[in-house]
């Protein structure tokens, strides 16, 4: 039996897999003030999040990456489906970047310094749409 894995994609699949895995248990436990400050920055980027209850919403987002994360690292999950949830999660992490006041210089996409936490992430967005247009046209010689 062949996994779903190319050897090209081990490395990028676990570097990004455990890092998102680790944020997600880290999230699992987090207490009422943290879930108010994650939520309060997600909200004002996605406002039909303002409906969510803080800690609602980072048990949500903390169950979505311990999956994301477990997705990358399991071999028999296809590359380009952990490809795909890796470009539409760390999308959202990048809308929050663009649409944070403060996180960009004026009229510039360089990161402030508040923003370099978030700016980081364009990284997951390029190995997602990496992952999945190698997969798509990748002929398998």
């Amino acid at each position: 039996m062949r996994l779903p894995l190319e050897l090209r994609h081990v490395a990028p699949r676990l570097a990004t897999g455990a890092f998102i895995l680790n944020s997600g248990l880290v999230k699992r436990g987090a207490d009422e003030e943290t879930a108010v400050q994650l939520h309060g920055m997600a909200k004002n980027t996605y406002p039909f999040l303002e409906k969510m209850r803080p800690t609602a919403f980072v048990r949500l987002l903390s169950a979505g990456e311990i999956a994301l994360g477990a997705a990358l690292l399991l071999p028999v999950v296809p590359t380009v489906v952990a490809g795909a949830g890796l470009a539409a999660f760390s999308s959202g992490l990048l809308g929050l970047y663009l649409r944070t006041p403060g996180m960009r210089g004026e009229g510039s996409l360089r990161p402030t310094q508040d923003g370099t936490a978030l700016a980081k992430d364009v990284w997951m967005l390029g190995i997602g749409i990496g992952f999945v247009v190698d997969e798509l046209t990748h002929d398998g010689r």
